[in-house]
Order: C-alpha cells, then sequence, then structure tokens
C-alpha cells in the first residue's frame, strides 16, 4: 500500500466486514485489530490478561507483551489509553495497538475508563489516575518493571496521558508520585482547545468551573517528564495547533518536548500506522518506539 493513500477506518470496515470475520455493528477499530491479526499483527506478542478490574468503578484494563517473555522480566511498561472523543472505544478495540507496542518490548497495559453521558471531565482522568495505581501495584507481577513506566494515548486518550503527566493533582488523588511517569507519547491529542466549540468537547468539559484546568497547555512546566507530541497535517478532529501549542510552550520553559506533525496523514491514519495493514503510512511506530527507549533505557537483565 502506498504512502499517503486516503484509506479511513470505514474502508477498514468494509474490508474486514467482507472477509466476515466480524459482525456488521463492529466498531472500526476492532474491525482494524481483526484485519490486523490475519495479516501478521498477532505473531510475535500476547494478550497475557484481560478485562482485570482496577479502580473504584468498574474500570478494566488488558495487559500485553511479547511472546517469550517471563513474569520474571523487568521490561518498561506503557499505559495506552483510547481515544473515542471521550464518547466511545474500549480496549479490547485497540488489541493491533497493544500488539504492536508489546512486539517493541514494552508491557502494553491499555484501561477502559467512564465516558460520556454517564460522566463529565474529570471522571475520566480520574480513571486513568487510578489505572496508574494499579500498574505501580501490579504490573511487576507480568513482567514489568514499576520504575521504568511511560504514558501514550491517541486523541482523547492522548489528552488523559498529557494531562496526568502534567498536572500532579490527580495523581497525587490517586496516591501516586507524579514522578513515576518517565517519557510521554501523544497522538492526535487536543492541547488547547478552549473556548470549547464541538459538541464533544462542550458535553464533556464546559461544566467544569475552571476551564484551565481541563488544558494540558495550562499545566506546562518546566520539570515535565519528557513528550512527544505527535500531530498530522490533515487532522481535521484535532488540529495540528493542539500539539504544536503545547510544544511551542513546554520548550519555552525549558521542558523536553518534541514535535512530529505527519504530512499528509489525517486522525485516525495516526494510530492506524500502528497496525501491521497500514503501517506504511508514516512511521509512527518506530518514531514512538525511538522515544520511548531514549528516555526510559532497553530491556533491562
Amino acid at each position: 500500500m502506498k504512502r499517503g493513500t486516503k484509506l479511513g477506518l470505514g474502508v477498514v470496515f468494509a474490508a474486514v466486514a467482507g472477509l466476515g470475520l466480524v459482525a456488521a455493528t463492529t466498531s472500526p477499530p476492532l474491525l482494524l485489530s481483526q484485519l490486523d491479526a490475519v495479516m501478521g499483527g498477532g505473531k510475535g506478542a500476547r494478550l497475557v490478561t484481560q478485562g482485570v478490574r482496577f479502580g473504584s468503578h468498574g474500570q478494566t484494563l488488558d495487559v500485553w507483551r511479547a511472546e517469550g517473555a517471563s513474569n520474571d522480566d523487568k521490561r518498561p511498561v506503557l499505559i495506552f489509553w483510547h481515544g473515542g472523543g471521550w464518547v466511545k472505544g474500549a480496549r479490547a478495540d485497540y488489541a493491533f495497538a497493544g500488539r504492536a507496542l508489546a512486539r517493541q518490548g514494552f508491557v502494553v497495559v491499555i484501561p477502559d475508563y467512564r465516558k460520556v453521558p454517564e460522566v463529565r471531565f474529570p471522571a475520566f482522568v480520574q480513571d486513568g489516575a487510578e489505572a496508574v495505581a494499579w500498574v505501580r501495584d501490579n504490573i511487576a507481577r507480568y513482567g514489568g518493571d514499576p520504575q521504568r513506566i511511560a504514558f501514550s494515548g491517541h486523541s482523547a486518550g492522548a489528552h488523559t496521558a498529557v494531562l496526568l503527566a502534567l498536572d500532579p493533582r490527580w495523581l497525587k488523588a490517586a496516591d501516586v508520585d507524579p514522578g513515576i511517569v518517565k517519557a510521554v507519547v501523544g497522538l492526535s491529542g487536543p492541547y488547547d482547545f478552549h473556548p470549547f466549540t464541538t459538541r464533544r468537547s462542550i458535553d464533556a468539559m464546559a461544566q467544569y468551573p475552571d476551564s484551565k484546568v481541563t488544558q494540558p497547555i495550562e499545566q506546562a512546566r518546566a520539570d515535565a517528564p519528557p513528550m512527544l507530541l505527535v500531530t498530522s497535517t490533515r487532522d481535521e478532529t484535532v488540529r495540528p495547533r493542539n500539539a504544536i501549542n503545547l510544544s511551542r510552550r513546554l520548550k519555552s520553559l525549558g521542558a523536553p518536548a518534541e514535535l512530529i506533525n505527519y504530512r499528509g496523514l489525517d486522525h485516525e491514519e495516526v494510530v492506524m500506522a500502528l497496525s501491521v495493514p497500514f503501517r506504511s503510512k508514516g512511521p509512527v511506530l518506530q518514531d514512538s518506539i525511538a522515544f520511548l527507549n531514549r528516555h526510559l533505557g532497553k530491556e533491562q537483565d
């Protein structure tokens, strides 16, 4: 498949549904995970445990790691929050991301979180903090190193990942040391989107009394953990200015921040590029892993 070819999740839906692999009502990310599996994405990684309950509101999470890894390993850990505009999405739908990242040597945790309209901000961020607490307390049993934890996410998930890393109040409220996060990769995330102009941002955020608390850019600080902020020139869902503005703010404060703006990719294609079928769209996986390895180090003996 040629790089830059326009092939969104709607086309993925048609392709996978045509193979009879899933029902027509299945979500596009889950369809992508199905396609990824049949095209080789399942090789070299395995789902260690799934649907593990954590936190105080019935949340669940999955854990992925490389095939052949053991519970005695001390591999770096990556917590990945899925997207969905704070209204949809599920951990199991993002198996393609869990597999891709686990094959690169990480123990990958994909948590669920509560969504609109059941909750509003900051409930999904608080759920994210509870996921971090679970990882700190339990990940060693799955071969992960609790001293080397990174955050990542796509879209709304990137908002949670970056906000947890920048604003210490949420991790502290979950009795977690904010210094636990060693690096962050935000994929196509909203970080500077006030005033709220879209229905999803209004529904998720507008009722909170202090809009600055909802904005990662307002929480930028000089001692922030290293961040890679990824955007793309054709993203019309979360405009590139979000990553560009936050990157500039962090750099102006002296914080370690990097920006990648992939030419020709749209909002969905950035996360699709983690999967085997669409990896040729852009080096999202390679760039993310290179950044994480620089800041977390390789697997320890």
